[in-house]
């Protein structure tokens, strides 16, 4: 199947129903208009600290996978019609876009599809009729769409497939699952594996539960499915995907572990982090929140370091808010705080992959809106892609003031993380480095390089909202400049704005950005 050469109308889309450390200090306020943020001193406002700022060069304290920052798509859009869009030459060029990457096909859907092998379930003799199909059943046709995006896109896909075929002993029914992985294989698919979507959550879907000692047998049972198959005799397997880790999902995590804790190449849990029928905008600038994050890894960590010292970890899943978000808000600028800050902290941390979800669907949780157009966090993770490379490295941070008070001095509300620049970004020599910085502050704040970093050209690229809705806005400028695709098949440029060697960086209130500074000649970064 060719990859896109054109794209229905965006209107169609309408009808388809550090160990990066982090640096702090303390607020924002915002009303936006169509001009940039000013970056001079806001009236009343006393700019009265300044940040040294240094990253050692020499050694990453961290690397993680080229694939970091992966995308998710929800099995629902098989129910909900939108499947045929992925044809969508401007869907794939934003896809094409956030590559590499894994795409993770998977959701709340997930445990009640079925394979049905045959190219048009609608006019198969006997058995339901099309709708029965569109709404439980994974054809050949689906398949070949999905792995037809995947490719074009530059994507891995990551299948997971129904766990909830049960045999009368509550053990995995395989029967459907391995027609489609023979299906998959006869199309030379290349595609890695999941078994089920939130296992702690079955016996709210169903009434019925599998402990972790059960879905540990299950994932074996996989692999040895897989083995039979030459083509995936070595394809990788991921799971258990599991929710938030409170105590229940932790001992069936612990049960898992102990059955298959060496069968999966990686640990995955899923988070998120506010029920999105209940936030506010406040809610996105709560330092608090942003931390919530950082118990759930101790957690995952300490089970999964207990059986499989070491182990790979993954966080599948991830999005601002449950309940499919909220409009204006886990869509708009402000939900970037949350998801910036969530990986600069998962890659300080060590865990392998992030899967954001989702890519599209229905909702306001996603990176692409239903007229198929690029939402903020987009852009910032574009931007991530574009600047951020895996190696993460270890940033020194003081800051002084005219009249120091103890433990008031660094706190919270402004973050920074560092890492080797992209090797993939050739504007930059390797041996560079980029900072990116959160701003929850209601004042700017000024850093000032010092040590390796010190009188060395920058380049800016600071996110702001567009427009008047301020940080309610679902559009973004870049240095001042508005970001939207040029058409269906291109991307924007995304300039930077240089400094000049040793100037202060200003950072505004309530903003994102990203710095790279030029020409360190980093040893932690000179090599891949």
């Amino acid at each position: 199947m060719p990859c896109p050469s054109s794209s229905p109308p965006g209107l169609l889309a309408l009808m388809a129903p550090g160990l990066a450390l982090m640096a702090t200090f303390s607020l924002p306020s915002q009303a936006g208009d169509r001009r940039a943020l000013p970056v001079e001193k806001p009236p009343g406002v006393k700019g009265r600290t300044l940040i040294l700022l240094d990253v050692n060069t020499k050694s990453p304290v961290r690397i993680i996978s080229e694939n970091f920052l992966s995308l998710q798509l929800d099995p629902s859009i098989i129910h909900d019609g939108w499947l045929d869009f992925l044809s969508s030459r401007r869907l794939v060029t934003l896809a094409r876009g956030l590559a590499p990457a894994f795409l993770r096909f998977a959701g709340k859907r997930t445990d009640f599809l079925q394979f049905h092998n045959v190219k048009n379930p609608a006019k198969s003799r006997g058995g339901p009729g099309p709708d029965y199909y569109l709404k439980n059943y994974e054809d050949a046709r689906s398949l070949d769409k999905l792995y037809n995006f995947a490719d074009c896109s530059g994507l891995h896909l990551i299948f997971a497939l129904n766990a909830l075929r049960r045999n009368p002993n509550n053990s995995w029914n395989s029967s459907n699952a391995l027609s489609l992985l023979k299906y998959s294989a006869s199309k030379k698919y290349n595609i890695s594996w999941e078994l089920g979507n939130e296992p702690n959550n079955y016996r709210t879907l169903i009434g019925r539960s599998v402990n972790g000692s059960q879905l540990g047998k299950d994932y074996i049972q996989l692999r040895s499915l897989l083995q039979l198959i030459r083509t995936y005799s070595r394809a990788n397997l991921y799971g258990p995907n599991i929710g938030r880790p409170r105590k229940n999902v932790i001992t069936l995590l612990e049960g898992f572990m102990k059955v298959a804790g060496s069968t999966v190449d990686a640990v995955t849990w899923q988070h998120y982090y506010i029920d999105g029928r209940v936030a506010k905008v406040t809610d996105f600038l709560k330092t608090r929140l942003l931390d919530t994050l950082s118990d759930q890894i101790r957690k995952i960590q300490k089970v999964v370091n207990t059986y499989t010292p070491g182990k790979k970890i993954w966080l599948e899943g991830v999005g601002t808010t449950s309940a499919g978000g909220m409009n204006n808000l886990s869509d708009s600028y402000a939900a970037g705080f949350l998801w910036l800050n969530t990986l600069g902290l998962l890659a300080s941390q060590g865990i392998d992959v992030v899967v954001r979800h989702s890519f599209l669907d229905h909702g306001h949780n996603h990176l692409v809106d239903q007229n198929f157009n690029p939402l903020p966090d987009y852009w910032l993770s574009l931007l991530y892609k574009r600047l951020i490379g895996p190696k993460v490295l270890a940033i020194h941070v003081a800051g002084l003031q005219r009249k120091p008070r103890p433990g008031r001095v660094i706190r919270d509300k402004l973050r920074i993380y560092a890492h080797c620049t992209s090797y993939h970004n050739h504007n930059y020599v390797r041996g560079s480095i980029t900072l990116y910085i959160i701003n929850l502050h209601r004042s700017r704040k000024k850093i000032k390089l010092a040590g390796t970093l010190r009188d060395k050209i920058v380049h800016q690229y600071l996110l702001q909202p567009y427009g008047k809705d301020g940080l309610h806005s679902k559009l973004v400028q870049l240095n001042g400049q508005p970001l939207a695709m040029v058409d269906d098949g291109t991307l924007p440029e995304l300039k930077p704005r240089p400094l000049r060697a040793g100037r202060t960086l200003v950072i505004p209130p309530l903003t994102m950005s990203f710095y790279v500074v030029k020409n360190v000649n980093a040893l932690a970064c000179r090599y891949r």
